[in-house]
């Protein structure tokens, strides 16, 4: 996780996300890329009588200005980034395509490792109708994303969370959590299964307990936590085990499936208190 992107609109989320992503980047002797997307206007302006404009002077003029604006901002961005971790390269990037095609260039052209995004809160409406460009981002990118909801000057783990139901697919977790526990030696890694009832215990247990030592995975703690449904059951168990970071798998989805569908790592990410890691299965 040396290559680190860090989506930015300026947001208090998004600041909360590049002190997330400084810190890591110190961790692991890594970089940061700061991304701004521009929405450029139309090309051609209307007049306020409606007529068309066909001279692209003032066009030419409002991007200028909106570019340096945000050169500006981004610049303040790497100079409190500087302020936290001088020894972290932070550099900055903007681009002009859509924000989903526009992630997904930087990860290619500057082989990025991990993404990190301040998450908004929704409520059910905005969640029916509108997919979040940090939802967008954790279907589609190739890499890690890191979900931020809230400061992070002080992004130390001590608790590791890994959500699975810990079936043959979540062995696909297992390079990450690596990854993680050199990150964070001291950290506790609680392997977590949500169940229904009681009488599931007895088999999640030998199921996590078989799964850490296939993986020789070291300092771990194996959890069962009842509840309906793991939706609701990750975040209940995060806030009561004091969780610093949250790992599940998920799966990309068309957008039409995902809006009927939903995905359990995407609601975790958005409303569970610590920051959330999704690895792509």
């Amino acid at each position: 996780m040396k290559n680190i992107l860090v989506p930015t609109d300026f947001s208090p989320e998004a600041l909360y996300a590049l002190e997330a992503a400084v810190q890591l980047a110190h961790r692991s002797q890594g970089h940061v890329m700061l991304l701004h997307v521009v929405d450029l206007p139309p090309v051609a302006h209307m007049a306020t009588s409606g007529s068309r404009v066909s001279d692209d002077s003032l066009n030419n003029v409002f991007v200028l200005k909106m570019l340096q604006a945000t050169k500006r901002r981004l610049h303040a961005l790497m100079a409190e980034a500087r302020q936290q971790a001088p020894e972290v390269p932070v550099t900055d990037l903007v681009l002009t395509a859509g924000f989903e095609d526009s992630v997904l260039q930087a990860i290619h052209d500057h082989h990025i490792d991990l993404v990190v995004m301040g998450a908004h809160k929704h409520t059910s409406w905005t969640r029916f109708f509108l997919n979040s460009n940090t939802e967008r981002v954790m279907r589609v990118a190739p890499c890690p994303v890191l979900n931020v909801k809230h400061p992070a000057i002080d992004f130390d783990v001590r608790h590791l969370v890994f959500a699975s139901d810990f079936s043959p697919e979540a062995d696909l977790a297992v390079p990450g959590l690596h990854q993680l526990q050199a990150l964070f030696p001291e950290a506790t890694l609680h392997l977590l299964d949500v169940v229904p009832s009681a009488d599931r215990h007895t088999q999640a247990l030998a199921t996590i307990h078989e799964f850490a030592a296939r993986h020789h995975l070291t300092h771990y703690q194996p959890e069962v936590f009842d509840a309906p449904q793991a939706r609701t059951g990750i975040p209940r168990f995060a806030a009561q085990a004091h969780a610093d970071l949250v790992v599940m798998l998920t799966h990309g989805r068309s957008a039409l499936r995902h809006l009927f569908q939903g995905s359990i790592s995407e609601d975790v990410a958005l409303h569970a208190q610590p920051p959330v890691l999704t690895l792509h299965a």
